[in-house]
């Protein structure tokens, strides 16, 4: 049984169970975090010094932490090709997307674009920082559309650990008040991760105990 402390709006524990749920893993989760406090809890601290989420632990192993790391484990150590391939090249391959994503998708998504626009007050926010923030993200979108024109998916023709690090941040990036590129391979590919039970069900999830008044 795997116990994952983590509230299901945080975009990095909603990349850890859609990982979870596409693996078909049974869990237990703990809401902390936000609303729900706790991260700084001496019993937290114990979990993770950095008294960050996720955190996983597997059974009676050390606590595990930091998302990739998290993920990186759950394939080795549950899943099979082509989800995490095997083969050392082809791993690698859908490592380094992994990796892109998280870097470039995730982080140049979640604070410069949707802390602007959801997590800060109306009267607050600054129009042009947000703007400047999508072209960013868009520039490196614009690199995944490139691909997805190419493949049904980011690292290939299967979905693999890639596309949970780059496709968790999609269902916000489509919902929120943003203008958006005209980019249809990726709308495509967004449409095919909503098909997906597991996506739907830990990923597509409410934020609006997020928004700033």
């Amino acid at each position: 049984m795997l116990k994952v402390w983590g509230r299901k709006t945080s975009s990095n524990v909603q990349a850890l169970m859609w990982c979870i749920g596409e693996l078909g893993l049974a869990y237990e989760r703990i809401d902390v975090g936000h609303r729900f406090g706790g991260l700084n809890t001496d019993a937290f601290g114990r979990l993770n010094p950095n008294r960050t989420i996720p955190v996983l632990q597997d059974g009676e192993g050390e606590p595990l932490w930091e998302t990739g790391c998290i993920l990186r484990y759950l394939a080795t150590r549950y899943s099979t090709d082509p989800f995490w391939p095997e083969d050392l090249i082809a791993r690698t391959e859908v490592d380094r997307w992994a990796e892109w994503s998280k870097l470039n998708i995730a982080q140049g998504f979640t604070v410069p674009v949707f802390w602007r626009v959801v997590r800060t007050a109306p009267a607050e926010r600054d129009p042009s920082a947000i703007s400047a923030g999508v072209l960013a993200l868009e520039d490196k979108l614009r690199i995944a559309e490139e691909r997805l024109t190419r493949f049904a998916y980011l690292a290939g023709d299967d979905f693999t650990l890639a596309d949970i690090q780059f496709g968790h941040s999609l269902y916000r990036y489509y919902d929120i008040e943003i203008e958006r590129a005209d980019l249809p391979a990726l709308a495509a590919y967004y449409e095919r991760l909503k098909a997906r039970p597991a996506f739907e069900e830990h990923v597509m999830v409410s934020y609006d105990d997020l928004r700033a008044a």
